[in-house]
């Protein structure tokens, strides 16, 4: 199992857990500890994972930070803990005041949920008061997890790290920055935009009617990228899948005109199979996902058996319909506009995928 796979198994496992985890030590031990090994530290030698680091302050001696991952008998990252349900936010002063005590290069504030590395940008020696990287794991994203493969043991660098640290401090900080405006656009940002495109004086009226348009053309140009990733991503899993899909296509095909030659496959059925299996993919082997039509609905099965529906499609002339069967197989009607809108119930499909699995534990 590769790294990315590793985490996203952790992931899966935390929103489970959370209800069980009533401590701090719950918490280290159930997510925190887990993380640290998927990141190729024995967390059993203290060596390479130290508990407990003692990381004196001044006049203030014993003061413990819960783990240092060591390197060469010296601190390389210390781990400041929390319970789950506690924010991080007023914690960082803690990990501040152990960083410039030790050698360590990056610190690392934790909830279990929420994972925040700091290191020392602005001034040497002197930990930054806002994170380099951040992420949810319950949320982590494709990219997220690449940044944080940099920390396994395999791949550590300092100085590889620091050099992209700069850069994704102010990547993140300029999204943050950026998701406010378009939530709630200030003046600057209203008045900066509205004067590229209006000629006349500049009044507190015109900058309270263009406020609105500004927020909705942002979201439009979001939702219009976010179209063309999908349509992009379709358009690449059917070429990887050409030669498989062809084969498929012309046996389901052959048996179900053989057998009733009112039945044809079209183009837009396809596109809905596609995307559901573009879907489940990752979580299960995609050989296993297969389709049969049928004069009034279009069905996606898991072993092409009747018997493990994952979905319907069901596309009238006026009305589209996916439908997914519930835990007892009566099936859930959604209407979708287009196609695109299947992502939006992703999770509803694999559940689908786990009810037909019997709780067996999906990638």
């Amino acid at each position: 199992m590769d790294f990315k796979d590793q985490i996203l198994q952790l992931a899966a496992r935390v929103e489970k857990l959370l209800p069980r985890l009533k401590t701090e030590e719950a918490t280290k031990n159930a997510l925190i500890m887990p993380f640290i090994q998927v990141l190729g530290y024995d967390v059993f030698n203290p060596f390479e994972v130290n508990p407990e680091f003692i990381a004196d302050i001044g006049i203030k001696k014993g003061e413990k930070v819960d783990y240092a991952i060591m390197k060469e008998g010296e601190p390389t990252i210390l781990i400041e803990c929390k319970h789950h349900l506690e924010k991080l936010d007023p914690h960082n002063s803690q990990l501040f005041r152990y960083f410039h005590t030790t050698k360590a290069k990056f610190g690392l504030l934790t909830n279990g949920l929420n994972y925040r590395f700091y290191t020392d940008l602005e001034e040497r020696n002197k930990m930054d008061s806002t994170p380099f990287f951040e992420f949810n794991i319950a949320e982590i994203k494709e990219t997220e997890i690449t940044e944080l493969k940099k920390f396994h043991k395999s791949y550590f660098d300092v100085e590889s790290i620091t050099n992209t640290a700069s850069e994704l401090k102010y990547l993140n900080e300029l999204k943050n920055l950026l998701n406010k405006e378009l939530i709630a656009p200030s003046e600057t940002f209203v008045s900066f935009f509205t004067k590229q495109v209006y000629t006349g004086v500049m009044t507190a009226k015109v900058k309270e009617q263009f406020a609105p348009i500004i927020k909705r053309s942002f979201n439009l140009l979001i939702s219009d990228a976010i179209n063309e990733r999908l349509k992009s991503a379709l358009n690449q899993e059917k070429q990887l899948e050409a030669a498989e899909a062809k084969t498929e296509e012309t046996l389901t095909a052959t048996a179900s005109t053989e057998t009733n030659p009112l039945i044809v496959t079209t183009e837009q059925e396809l596109e809905g199979f596609y995307i559901v299996k573009s879907l489940l993919r990752q979580h299960i082997d995609a050989k296993r996902i297969t389709y049969r039509d049928a004069q009034s609905y279009f069905a996606i099965l898991l072993d092409d058996n009747n018997r493990k529906t994952i979905c319907r499609l069901y596309l009238g002339a006026t009305k589209q319909y996916l439908a997914i069967p519930d835990e007892n197989k009566k099936e859930i009607k959604y209407e979708i506009q287009t196609f695109d809108e299947i992502y939006q119930h992703a999770d509803a499909l694999l559940e689908a995928i786990a009810r037909l699995e019997k709780g067996k534990e999906l990638k």
